[in-house]
């Protein structure tokens, strides 16, 4: 009870939403309620004037009140309520003085006079759409008590009873308006269910293709680098008095091979893995973790001599105080890296690439350029994807990315990767001054797969 009658008590707003269609008629519903509102007002106050003889002044303040109910029922319907039923009651307890001496027997319909009995039913029906039942009930209860306190306690000499009739009539409305809302309710948790029911048919649909590609890499892919380790592995062997640089290439070969079956199982647990929300792959969620660790920047110097050893001169650069990143930026500034290294050595051979890394205090700025390369390059398989995957890095990070042919024929990718892995808030120009005019003959920065 008392939880209904703070409910009660509280002028909270439960404004009745417009219609969603036709969008021309949106507002009609408002507009047809405050017309009726302005109806049962002049009948209100004529009425209170004519029957009850409450004077012209007391009759219309009554009658507007009463109207002003019904309009305001549309926005703040508690309030709305306690404003209709107020009205009632001093037009009922106004009234009643009257009732011996100027009129006639039978007497008027009291305490409810039928516009007010239209009026409050009106409101009490927009009550019960807009709040919670035991609301509904509580204000239908008050409204019966009141009712009841009026005619069966207070009385008067002479009247035609309404009690019974309107208490009735207000009791059909609330349950009315509290079975729509009941239907809207469920109609809504329907709705609601339904997309749940779809996103979790689009994810399973998503995790059984996940599960697909990782059986093929893994029965494919995997099978292929285990054969090239093997061969690499017995090659040696096969061979009378080989030489240190056969031998050396052949264990390039082989670290390559087991470094590539490194990583393809890292990819093989993102993808079985079902937690969307670790979108590095990091094991940082409730899904499965990989099955490796992921590459850092502390990584960087055997990725490079990797590269030497590929037949690259490359160099490296790193400047600024070394602040923590976060795990997604260091892991995307070393794919970045790996990638147009590995872009230098299909598209650009027996070039000179330089990788540098700025450290700022807003994040890390990643360069790499290669210059033209001294001999054709050879036919390259492949779709072509390492530029959209830097892109795509670069843009889950909030961070840029700028690619660009130099002016001596090389190729050259600058990014610039927030520390926290999102987007500032402001420009860091004064830190990161990286544009496409910085980058020329002499700067450096990440390499294009489709330029040679």
């Amino acid at each position: 009870m008392r939880s209904i009658l703070t409910d009660l008590a509280s002028p909270a707003s439960a404004p009745l939403p417009p219609l969603s269609r036709p969008r021309l008629l949106r507002r009609l519903p408002h507009v047809a309620v405050v017309w009726i509102a302005f109806g049962l007002a002049l009948a209100a106050a004529d009425e209170l004037n004519t029957d009850y003889h409450l004077g012209f002044a007391l009759g219309a303040v009554t009658g507007v009140a009463q109207g002003v109910a019904i309009a305001l029922a549309l926005w703040r319907p508690v309030p709305a309520w306690w404003l209709s039923l107020g009205a009632t009651v001093v037009a009922a307890v106004c009234a009643r003085p009257h009732m011996a001496v100027e009129i006639p027997p039978p007497g008027p319909n009291w305490p409810w006079s039928p516009p007010a009995i239209i009026a409050h039913a009106i409101v009490l029906f927009f009550l019960a759409l807009r709040v919670p039942t035991r609301v509904a009930v509580g204000a239908l209860s008050l409204t019966a008590l009141v009712t009841y306190v009026l005619q069966g306690l207070v009385g008067g000499p002479a009247y035609s009873s309404t009690g019974v009739l309107a208490v009735a009539v207000f009791a059909v409305v609330v349950l009315l308006g509290t079975a729509l809302r009941g239907r809207r309710e469920a109609r809504t948790q329907l709705v609601e269910q339904a997309s749940l029911t779809e996103e979790e048919r689009a994810r399973r649909t998503l995790l059984e293709e996940r599960s697909r590609i990782a059986r093929e890499l893994h029965d494919v892919v995997a099978h292929h680098m285990s054969v090239i380790s093997i061969q690499a592995q017995v090659a040696p062997h096969l061979v009378e008095n080989p030489t240190d640089e056969l031998k050396e290439n052949l264990e390039g070969i082989r670290q390559n091979a087991l470094e590539a079956l490194t990583e393809l199982r890292r990819v093989l647990g993102v993808l079985r893995s079902e937690n969307p929300e670790d979108p590095y792959g990091l094991g940082a969620g409730a899904g499965a973790a990989p099955h490796a660790p992921q590459p850092t920047l502390d990584r960087l110097d055997a990725l490079v001599e990797n590269t030497r050893a590929a037949g690259l001169d490359v160099t490296t650069e790193i400047t600024g105080e070394q602040l923590p990143l976060a795990p997604g930026v260091e892991l995307s500034a070393y794919r970045i890296i790996q990638e147009a290294l590995s872009n230098a050595l299909r598209h650009a051979p027996g070039s000179a690439v330089r990788v540098e890394l700025w450290h700022f205090p807003r994040g890390l700025q990643v360069r790499v350029v290669n210059s033209r390369p001294d001999r054709p390059a050879p036919p390259s398989p492949g779709a072509g994807h390492g530029l959209l995957g830097m892109r795509e890095r670069v843009a889950m990070l909030g961070g840029t990315l700028v690619t660009s042919q130099t002016s001596c024929g090389g190729f050259a990718v600058a990014a610039f990767l927030p520390r926290n892995g999102t987007a500032p808030t402001d420009d860091f120009t004064d830190d990161n001054s990286t544009d496409d005019n910085s980058i020329d003959d002499n700067s450096t920065g990440p390499t294009g797969e489709e330029t040679p």
